[in-house]
């Protein structure tokens, strides 16, 4: 019946990836050596969180009340000039305050949790590596590295990193005017604005196992393409776990593994992984 039912589930791309970053626990559970390339990175995450939670929360907090108190300022001055007969909208005025603040909670965690894993996989990315590597070696009976020297090394990181921040700087922009078209354009410019975030965590917790092949930026973004619907199920799943407060402390770890595995499964077992070109920049 299990065996049945993972069959089915491989059947629809997108469930199959969602299921990535939990097929971890089992690995984990047959090579409990494994949980000693997390345990760092989890301590690195937890002091990391605290500074972040603290900091970013507090002023990210401060930020939304000023906001909120312009709105109410401005819901009051609306109100006031308003006919009798139209005070009730007081009680949707404290709705619409009360879901405003809302959602501003949860952007803010969101971020905070997104912020989190940009730092935490840098910092964390000896451990990931070594764990990434051991991964595909029970995968695929085999790790492949490209050398290119610490020096090379760096700069292709800073150099991924900067690209990643360039390609989410020019979509934002469009983005942002979008929103200034009703209703069409707040939709489009969500729709858009999750498959930017997605993508950007396919990179992030596919690239422990693409890097060691040295593949170029716009490669890395090929394989997420080429991988849908799949990697858009193992995203969505990410973005979940890493936008839970205290749970994402935990759980970046089995995202970066779970991408290692979705690459061995769907990239590398499938034939369908570029060559690399050192010639050319990341």
């Amino acid at each position: 019946m299990v065996f049945d039912m993972k069959r089915i589930i491989s059947r629809f791309g997108f469930f199959s990836g969602a299921t990535y970053p939990f097929r971890l626990l089992e690995i984990f559970r047959t090579h409990p050596s494994l949980l000693s390339h997390i345990i760092i990175p989890i301590l690195i995450n937890l002091v990391l969180g605290i500074v972040l939670y603290l900091g970013l929360l507090y002023f990210g907090w401060q930020i939304s009340q000023t906001v909120m108190v312009n709105l109410i300022t401005y819901l009051d001055t609306v109100l006031t000039n308003l006919p009798s007969w139209l005070k009730t909208l007081d009680y949707f005025i404290l709705g619409l305050i009360f879901l405003v603040r809302f959602l501003l909670g949860i952007i803010l965690l969101i971020l905070t949790g997104f912020i989190l894993v940009q730092f935490g996989v840098i910092l964390g990315a000896p451990w990931y590596g070594k764990l990434s590597e051991k991964l595909e070696k029970l995968r695929t009976g085999t790790v492949d590295v490209i050398e290119v020297g610490i020096i090379s090394d760096i700069w292709r990181t800073i150099l991924f990193e900067l690209k990643k921040l360039v390609l989410v700087t020019l979509i934002a922009l469009p983005l942002f005017l979008l929103n200034f078209v009703p209703v069409l354009g707040t939709l489009l410019s969500t729709v858009v604005g999750i498959t930017v975030t997605t993508m950007i965590i396919c990179l992030d917790f596919f690239d422990s196992i693409l890097e060691r092949r040295r593949l170029r930026f716009r490669q890395k973004l090929r394989i997420v393409w080429k991988s849908l619907p799949g990697s858009a199920g193992f995203a969505l799943v990410c973005f979940l776990l890493i936008s839970i407060p205290l749970v994402n402390l935990l759980t970046i770890p089995f995202c970066v593994g779970g991408g290692t595995l979705f690459v061995c499964d769907r990239v590398l077992l499938t034939g369908s992984l570029p060559s690399s070109n050192l010639l050319n920049d990341v």
